[in-house]
């Protein structure tokens, strides 16, 4: 192989002249008129070479032979491109080298599919054949945010006085969300190790062991059911702090953002970031992760309909739940199949079912208008600022949470089919105040609403003893553009009011010493104040790339099976290892 002197998205017009070495991948093969052109590829980008039959022979007949994403190495002299002839898209769209001397490095089986950006193959293919994929400009691009990302992350926090600590892959199942992923110990038999779904109990060790700012671009892994922007592993920036609170945290991860987002994606972050409290980010966007690039806010409009006689609403009413409403501009003229497909959509929520006015040129229309007076349907119109040609959609239900949460999700689906606009950029928001607890009404129990190690708010402790559901945390979610980002909280870091959180949800002091004895032997021995956060580095790299799932920024992802189409994992074990392992698959 000729030694590179130059790779192929570097060359300009101030270059010709200059004898040159490239090498890379046979992109594109052209013969116009006896002379071939190739496209030579590297990570860098494209170069022009070309074989004259003119100038030599022997070498245009072996350029013949080439063929795509062979690999090759060439020698040969930078000069200007014939008029007419240039690439103004390519940085080395100016110049073309005359090849002088080839080598053929490596033959190639035809590419099962086209190395471009636009490409119209299945995922399964893609991901079967990864590494033709990866060759793809747009991928590689991805990779390269991805390095940018990771690198201006180490920068900022190693500046800002963060170690970076490695914790295990190997560690202690403490199943309390998502399943486990189990590995077994040949040397323990019968004994297993978990995967860590985070490496949240060993960073608040690490702030117990006196670390004090620590953070980690960490591998997880998680047994659940798969979806776009989920993954069985993936990679968050975990964070901990020691000696502050939540005003702390925010100032922090806001400066990251901010360097983060320019260094990365060239994007100028305004800060501080809103605050929204859970219950108005429920309230008025029915979700915890509310998408404010547009408005459509959902409106509560029981009020309006009490003591009508429409039994739907009436029995909502009446068993202490809610009506909530939202406005889908300029939906009016949807037909009736339409509204159908957005009853199912509802249903598909979790709703019984789904009612409707529009607004249009003749009045106010629907089956359901019967039941209501006319000022009862002219407060409905100015409390949602309904105009004509608008729709407006209610959902009724005595389940008031679930009532929020699917007209969230209705919100979403309306924006998205009627193409709403929505603004530019980033959209950051802090949602705070989050419930402590939640209640599992089918197993009569309370649970943590995001881990049983996030502390209390202080002026709502008494609750810890009256009223459960009236308890704050001490946690905050990064939303942008509808996107979690990140999730932290402050922790526990008092042995006593751990075991009092434990309690609560149900966990008692026997099991939790059994799954969680060494994080409380820890808390004994003078653990600081501390919290943390941490964020997903494959959701935030989608906002980086405009990918539409984590799979297109993760190098080698699964399928939505977890599956690996590439290696074909996970696979069967061979009976020498099961056996060494002690473990019998039952078929």
């Amino acid at each position: 192989m000729f030694r590179r002197t130059h790779n192929c998205g570097e060359l300009t017009d101030k270059d010709i002249g200059k004898n040159v070495s490239l090498a890379g991948w046979v992109n594109t093969w052209r013969d116009h008129g006896g002379v071939v052109f190739i496209d030579l590829r590297d990570r860098e980008g494209l170069t022009q070479i070309v074989f004259n039959p003119d100038k030599d022979k022997k070498l245009h007949s072996e350029s013949r032979k080439l063929r795509t994403e062979y690999v090759i190495s060439v020698k040969g002299k930078v000069g200007a491109r014939p008029e007419g002839t240039v690439n103004a898209k390519l940085k080395t769209g100016k110049i073309e080298i005359a090849v002088e001397e080839l080598e053929v490095l490596n033959t190639a089986n035809p590419p099962p599919f086209e190395i471009a950006d636009v490409t119209k193959i299945s995922e399964e293919v893609k991901l079967s054949y990864r590494y033709i994929d990866l060759r793809r400009p747009a991928m590689q691009k991805n990779l390269r945010i991805r390095h940018n990302t990771a690198k201006a992350i180490r920068d900022f926090l190693s500046d800002r006085g963060f170690l970076e600590v490695e914790t295990p892959i190997l560690t202690k199942s403490t199943p309390e969300g998502a399943r486990d992923y189990l590995v077994p110990s040949r040397v323990n038999p019968g004994k297993f190790y978990a995967l860590p779904q985070s490496p949240q109990l060993f960073k608040q060790i690490l702030m117990v062991s006196g670390c004090e700012k620590y953070f980690q671009i960490a591998k997880c892994f998680r047994d659940e059911d798969l979806r776009a922007d989920r993954q069985p592993e993936f990679t968050q920036l975990d964070m901990e702090m020691s000696f502050i609170d939540e005003d702390d945290i925010y100032k922090v991860c806001e400066a990251l953002m901010k360097d983060v987002f320019k260094k990365a994606a060239g994007a100028e972050i305004v800060t501080p970031f809103p605050r929204l409290k859970y219950d108005e980010a429920m309230s008025r966007f029915g979700s915890d992760k509310p998408d404010t690039r547009f408005g459509m806010e959902i409106s509560d409009v029981k009020d309006i309909f009490k003591g009508t006689g429409f039994n739907v609403f009436k029995t909502a009413v009446e068993g202490g739940g809610s009506i909530l409403g939202i406005n889908a501009k300029d939906m009016a003229k949807v037909s009736r199949k339409d509204i159908d497909d957005l009853t199912a959509y509802a249903r598909e929520c979790g709703a019984k079912g789904l009612a409707y006015i529009k607004f249009t040129d003749k009045g106010a229309e629907s089956p359901i208008l019967k039941f209501f007076d006319k000022q009862v349907v002219e407060a409905l119109q100015k409390r949602l600022n309904c105009e004509k040609g608008d729709l407006a959609l209610m959902v009724a239900d005595t389940d008031l949470k679930l009532a929020r949460e699917v007209m969230g999700s209705m919100r979403l689906h309306v924006a998205r089919i009627s193409n709403v606009k929505k603004s530019d950029g980033f959209n950051f928001l802090w949602i705070v105040d989050f419930p402590l607890f939640k209640y599992n009404a089918e197993e009569k129990r309370w649970e943590s609403e995001h881990h049983p190690f996030t502390s209390c708010k202080n002026e709502d402790i008494a609750y810890l003893e009256s009223d459960h559901q009236k308890a704050r945390a001490k946690a905050y979610d990064l939303v942008v553009n509808g996107v979690e980002l990140g999730s932290g909280s402050i922790r526990i870091h008092n042995q006593d009011m751990q075991q009092k959180i434990f309690k609560i949800i149900g966990i008692a002091k026997e099991e939790a010493e059994k799954r969680f004895g060494f994080l409380l032997k820890a808390l004994s021995y003078g653990a600081p104040p501390h919290g943390g956060v941490a964020f997903g580095l494959d959701r935030w790299l989608t906002l980086f790339t405009g990918s539409a799932t984590i799979r297109d920024v993760i190098p080698f992802p699964k399928t939505q099976k977890a599956i690996c189409p590439m290696t074909d994992a996970p696979s069967i074990a061979d009976e020498r290892q099961l056996k060494e392992l002690n473990i019998k698959v039952i078929k």
